[in-house]
Parts: structure tokens; sequence; C-alpha cells
């Protein structure tokens, strides 16, 4: 274990997401919810003998709905975070269960921003950080799509200058 590693503690990181990463989840989540909803809302138009049965499912849907649409992202907005240091990326995600992670730059594979067709829209990315855990990328939704290419080019620089083989 390195110096750096043993010094790289999980702390809460210090930038948010963008704001217009509230519309790009609310839309992610339209997209489900709305076709559940619709379909709840088509079957008690079409199937009279059903509609009181059908009438709690449609309720159901709408305050599903209306809860991942709403809540989900504003809440995911006040508890998204990120950061990173010449030693380490940091990141909290999560809105019922919360992650933090922290992954040291000495483990470092590959450093990624990838933009999904709503973020492009949007002109947001993700920044997908990989390690060589067992865990999984580290994946930083909700950049400016500038601040996540800016960020991966100084990483990549960064875990270029250290040594050590990610491992």
């Amino acid at each position: 274990m390195t110096n750096t590693e043993r010094t790289v503690r999980l702390r809460p990181p210090h930038h948010r997401v963008e704001r217009r990463a509230i519309l790009w989840w609310m839309l992610q989540s339209l997209l489900f919810t709305g076709a559940v909803l619709a379909a709840t809302i088509v079957a008690h138009a079409r199937w009279a003998e059903a509609r009181p049965w059908i009438v709690v499912a449609v309720i159901g849907a709408a305050v599903f709905a209306f809860v991942v649409v709403v809540v989900e992202p504003l809440w995911r907005y006040v508890v998204h975070r990120w950061e990173t240091t010449d030693e380490a990326v940091y990141a909290r995600t999560g809105w019922i269960v919360r992650e933090w992670r922290v992954a040291p730059i000495s483990r470092i594979q590959t450093v990624d921003a990838i933009r999904g067709p709503l973020e492009q829209l949007l002109g947001l990315s993700t920044l997908r950080v990989t390690t060589a855990s067992s865990k999984g990328a580290i994946d930083i939704g909700g950049l400016d799509k500038d601040v996540a290419a800016e960020v991966a080019e100084r990483l990549t620089t960064i875990t270029q200058l250290t040594p050590g083989d990610a491992t």
C-alpha cells in the first residue's frame, strides 16, 4: 500500500451535479412511468367490468409516477455529489440508499465521458471511472458535458503520472 492510498479517506464530496440533471432524471423516469400510467388508463377506459379494480391501479400508478418523476429527481439532486483531487475520485449517489465511493488515483484503469440521447439533448454527460474494484466503475452522472470532458482529460493525465499498475 502506497502513502497515497493510506491517506485517501471516504469523505463527503464537494461539488453538486448540474441543475439540469433534475430534468434528465425526470425525463428518464417519465419514459417508464408514463407508459405504465398510460396502460392503466387505457385498461380503465376499455375494460368496463374491471373499472372498480383498475381505478386502484390507475391511482397507484399516478402516485408512483409522481414520486419517481418529481420527488426522486429533486432528492437525488440534494444527495448527489462528486469531487476529483490529485489523490482520488469521490462520489456520493442514491436517493433511498446512499452510496459513498472513493477511488484512489493509483487504482484507476479507464476514464470515460458517456453521453446518452437525453444527456446530449440537455448538454450533460456521465463520467465513468473504472477501477480494478469488483464493485465496478464509479459513475458520476449529470455533469456538464464540458466539465466531464475536462475532468476526464485531467484524470487521464494524473493517472499516467501515478506509479503503479492500477490493480
